[in-house]
């Protein structure tokens, strides 16, 4: 007979995947970034002719455009420009049509009315219609560069969060070689939109170059790379980063179970370990999935079964782990293997019901026998054969031993 209580060990191992917490980053940074677009639209739209406007756009390749409105439609574009401060959005669209559709109106005043319009339907959230008056505003060709520019990244954030990947990506390209600028916003949101399409090495390089233009890269560029890095197998270069975020940030979850996923990924599970040890230790973990990922991790590292078993104990009685199958299994296995053998035996003489054939009543014989508890040995050996074992003959020799 086989010795061994074990199959094998890594067989009893509960299988833990692990998932990087990145999140809805694309929709998010969209979100963000366009709402910064709008404020920055509406603030230079209301600034009287006679302002001293700063040019954002000093490389641009389109000539800057010096339409004003005129005289004549005047009444018409205050009117518009009321009913907006004033939310009334349907109202705000119809005016801007009225204007646009004005056979006497000039490239300025159809442009300043399609992107008011747009800004009226985004807050009535129409976001097909605001998208397709940020089309009409560009393609009037009537704003000055600053609200072209702005309006055409608005563009773009809104087809990213509308999953339009394609058209995103297409306008941010456009932005960046008719503005000349060297917004890393833009290069990010293109990122984002790479990510998402799933082209990683291109998002990448994207995002890299976003963060080397910005003198302060935002946090959730910084996740996004960490994530492409990790997705093109630059674990390396994932690690760094993910140190990094998670340095500036060691009260943040998120970032440490990030760094944890990512040593794993690059068989680092000594600090892998660490860092879900420092995130327990802090009352951080909270949930099954973090539970397990630590103690899948102990029961890698050599010598760490006690952890383990520490690890699954206390996560039951939080409640965070069920009382399931895998979870006592792995609880039998982490205290048979730290020379626990009664928590051993217990954890065995749950797991085996749960179990959908004998194997795990078998192994509870198994260590019964080395035990020298030879009746309950027997009576688990035949629990097992009741529910069913693939390969009879160990729980037939326990059954033959002498003794009771």
């Amino acid at each position: 007979m086989n010795a061994s209580p074990f199959r094998n060990r890594s067989i009893l191992a509960a299988a833990i995947g692990v998932v990087l917490m990145f999140g809805l980053v694309s929709q998010a940074t969209a979100q963000a970034a366009r709402e910064r677009a709008e404020r920055r639209e509406r603030s230079e739209s209301r600034q009287q002719d006679d302002q001293e406007v700063v040019e954002k756009y000093a490389n641009a390749t389109r000539e800057n455009s010096k339409q004003q409105a005129s005289s004549r439609l005047a009444k018409p574009l205050n009117k518009l420009i009321s009913l907006h401060e004033e939310g009334k959005s349907a109202e705000a669209r119809a005016a801007a049509e009225e204007i646009i559709a004005h056979e006497r109106a000039n490239a300025y005043e159809r442009a300043i009315a399609a992107q008011i319009a747009a800004h009226a339907s985004y807050e009535a959230e129409d976001n097909a219609a605001a998208m397709d008056y940020l089309r009409q505003a560009l393609e009037f060709d009537g704003l000055d560069n600053n609200n072209h520019f702005n309006s055409m990244l608005m563009l773009g954030q809104m087809q990213l969060q509308q999953e339009q990947y394609e058209q995103a990506i297409a306008t941010f390209d456009r932005y960046v070689a008719e503005s000349g600028s060297d917004d890393p916003e833009a290069l990010a949101l293109k990122g984002n939109a790479l990510y998402a399409m799933e082209r990683y090495p291109e998002a990448a390089e994207a995002l890299k170059r976003a963060m080397e233009a910005s003198p302060e890269p935002r946090a959730d560029w910084m996740q996004l790379l960490m994530a492409a890095y990790a997705e093109t197998g630059q674990t390396a270069e994932a690690a760094r980063l993910a140190e990094q975020i998670a340095s500036k940030s060691p009260g943040d979850k998120r970032s440490q179970l990030n760094l944890a996923a990512i040593y794993q990924q690059s068989d680092m599970p000594d600090e892998a370990a660490a860092v879900l040890e420092r995130v327990r230790a802090a009352g951080q973990l909270t949930d099954e999935a973090e539970y397990r990922q630590l103690y899948a991790t102990y029961l890698n590292l050599e010598g760490k079964e006690r952890e383990a078993a520490e690890v699954i104990n206390e996560g039951l009685q939080k409640g965070a782990l069920k009382e399931d199958f895998n979870t006592y299994l792995a609880l039998a296995q982490a205290n048979y293997f730290s020379d626990q053998i009664d928590p051993a035996i217990q954890a065995y003489r749950k797991a085996g019901p749960l179990d959908d054939d004998g194997e795990t009543f078998l192994n509870l014989a198994r260590v019964l026998w080395q035990e020298d508890r030879i009746g309950e040995a027997k009576a688990a050996a035949q629990q097992a054969l009741d529910k069913g074992l693939q390969d009879p003959e160990d729980a037939r020799k326990i059954l033959a031993l002498p003794g009771n």
